[in-house]
């Protein structure tokens, strides 16, 4: 179901001056799916609050929720037409109202672990690339179309993801490979019994511009009671050019048999967690904190990596002229 409303999307945005890229393409996607997830949510919560019989606040006030101007309904369910913005007043309503509404939330917000906090991050480091009211009103509608209730739905919406995003390094554009490695994903298989453990990945990519990932193995069956840790070091610079292989996880692979301490892994006692954060961050008591000044060597070979990679764009845009 995603997958085809997703081409549809792209079809739309590829017609769209301000948007020339694969990561234009899923940035624009991002934010109309987000606040269409957040309304879906709310409009769940406080159903369920009013057969509880209590009552419910909303995060987004009325005006900027999704089901009032990207999908107001008449009494029957259907899209009432008439009162749906497009076209100039669409685009004045999301980059004059809508935008700046959501960008406030940061200072209206009374801590940074909110969710209001959360989504005054996203929305000041996203814009609006729509240059047309009546392809946002196209887009708006697609998306509309789409539901995030059930956990296939919300594991297909989470490959395709993916995907695209894995298109963006593939294209050589600007997005950079944010997908999943394929050696990361043999090594899982590798030390995970599919009938007792699942896995969890976090963070950002692979790529060496001081970008960390952390990859998460929980164990079903029994509490926890000690953790073990393994600190990835291929002694390298990650990159387009230099991709993680099997050999780096391979330290990894063997150790992982036994949880046995070495160099770069080591053991954690639950009962030794701070009760009130649980804080898992990676602080390998086996080698000193890294200094904040980077080896010479590594930032050259960045550098080199990034030449070439925006050599290879110049070089795309070239052919295309």
């Amino acid at each position: 179901m995603f997958e085809q409303t997703f081409k549809n999307i792209d079809d739309v945005l590829w017609k769209e001056a301000g948007c020339a890229t694969e990561l234009d393409y899923t940035e624009q996607t991002s934010w109309l799916l987000f606040l269409k997830y957040l309304d879906d949510l709310e409009q769940r919560r406080a159903m369920n609050a009013t057969l509880a019989g209590k009552a419910f606040d909303f995060i987004i006030d009325t005006p900027y929720q999704w089901s009032s101007w990207a999908a107001p309904r008449k009494r029957d369910g259907s899209l009432d037409h008439d009162s749906a913005l497009t076209g100039d007043d669409l685009l004045d309503f999301v980059n004059r109202e809508l935008f700046p509404y959501l960008q406030g939330f940061r200072e209206r917000a009374t801590g940074p672990d909110t969710i209001e906090y959360k989504i005054g991050e996203i929305f000041g480091e996203v814009r609006n690339k729509f240059q047309s009211g009546y392809s946002l009103r196209d887009a708006l509608e697609l998306v509309d179309g789409l539901t995030f209730r059930s956990q296939e739905e919300k594991h297909e919406l989470s490959h395709l993801y993916e995907a695209k995003i894995k298109n963006m390094g593939n294209a050589g554009r600007n997005g950079g490979e944010y997908y999943t490695p394929r050696p990361l994903i043999r090594a899982m298989i590798r030390v995970i019994d599919p009938k007792i453990g699942e896995r969890i990945y976090d963070g950002g990519t692979f790529l060496g511009a001081g970008v960390k990932t952390v990859v998460l193995f929980f164990e079903k069956g029994a509490p926890t009671r000690n953790i073990w840790y393994y600190q990835l070091d291929p002694g390298r610079s990650l990159g387009k050019t230099n991709p993680l292989n099997d050999d780096d996880l391979a330290e990894f692979v063997a150790l992982q048999a036994t949880f046995a301490d070495s160099d770069n892994s080591w053991t954690v006692s639950v009962g030794d967690l701070d009760r009130d954060s649980f804080d898992l961050s990676v602080k390998n008591p086996n080698k000193a904190e890294a200094a904040p000044l980077r080896d010479p060597e590594v930032i050259i070979n960045e550098i080199e990596t990034l030449d070439r990679e925006a050599e290879e764009i110049l070089e795309g845009i070239r052919g295309m002229l």
